[in-house]
């Protein structure tokens, strides 16, 4: 695996901070589910949380990439389906020191998107086919390297064991509002800095949750870069997405305005602090990824146009 041209204390402190920050978030939204289910239900509902967020992280390593995958239609796609995007995930795979390649999924969708599902032993990178018809093969290569990282550095478990937290917290939230008033007619006796936490912990997860979520994206992206070493493939290809999908609903509420995200309701950062940090690596060209072409990959399906309005026929075609 390349390195970063870092300075290696900077390096430390920045790998450090990350772990710090991981933990403490995961931490404050397991002891926000653990406070929650004490005021609700006392030592038993401690308990029974408690035990329902190991089931779920049990459960995590259990769910096949396919169960997820399914949801989105996606397929698989053949060995001699997109051979340059394959040959990219391999040598992705090997640099990050994964035990298994991961599957190359196809999802037929017009939105710019991919992810990743799986562990390090099981995975699979899902790609739409707008992203497809968009990028070139270099952009995509960032694209993946990102995703590898989060493979490589079992962010996905750790994105889905602060969901299911979250997800208790809500459940437990809800059952002492409305729940056990509606079942059994009487509220709980709880002092009011318990009833606002019952108000406001799903809210506060949330936002615990999406900070996390932040965190994993920086590391990813400059791990992704250290996978593939070309900064500026990532780059270009973050650029080329908050094109086309930053002013997408502006532009059809407001054209030629753009409206403020507050940064704390991001699950990803700003995509300008994401470039900038990128752009701030350096690598040496003998490190960058084997690209044989740097052209659009091609879809698997016939361009589709958009829907038109034919008011006198009463419906949408396309």
């Amino acid at each position: 695996m390349t390195q970063l041209n870092l300075n290696a204390e900077a390096q430390r402190r920045h790998n450090l901070r990350n772990t710090l920050h991981t933990i403490l978030l995961l931490a404050g939204t397991g002891l926000l589910m653990g406070v929650l289910a004490y005021l609700v239900l006392g030592v038993g509902g401690l308990l029974i949380a408690s035990v329902f967020g190991i089931i779920g992280i049990v459960g995590l390593g259990r769910v096949s990439p396919k169960m997820v995958l399914n949801l989105y239609k996606a397929r698989p796609l053949a060995p001699d389906e997109l051979p340059e995007l394959q040959d990219v995930v391999r040598q992705l795979a090997k640099r990050a020191g994964l035990t298994s390649i991961p599957q190359l999924y196809y999802v037929p969708s017009k939105l710019m998107n991919a992810f990743a599902v799986g562990t390090r032993e099981d995975s699979a990178i899902a790609v739409t086919d707008a992203l497809l018809r968009t990028m070139t093969t270099r952009q995509l290569a960032g694209i993946l390297g990102h995703e590898t990282a989060h493979i490589m550095n079992g962010d996905l478990r750790v994105m889905g064991l602060a969901d299911v937290l979250n997800r208790i917290t809500g459940f437990v939230s809800a059952l002492g509002l409305f729940g056990i008033p509606l079942v059994f007619g009487v509220g709980l006796d709880v002092p009011l800095l318990g009833l606002l936490l019952m108000i406001f912990a799903p809210t506060i997860g949330g936002l615990l949750q999406l900070a996390l979520s932040r965190a994993r994206e920086y590391d990813a992206d400059l791990d992704g870069v250290s996978l593939t070493g070309d900064p500026d493939g990532l780059a270009s290809a973050l650029q080329t997405l908050e094109e086309k999908h930053g002013g997408l609903i502006e532009g059809m509420v407001l054209p030629g305005a753009r409206f403020p995200q507050p940064s704390i309701l991001r699950s990803h950062p700003r995509t300008e602090d994401r470039i900038a940090r990128i752009r701030a690596v350096t690598l040496r060209p003998s490190e960058q990824i084997v690209i044989r072409s740097g052209k659009t990959q091609p879809s698997f399906v016939p361009q589709v146009p958009n829907p038109h309005i034919r008011w006198h026929r009463m419906g949408v075609y396309y």
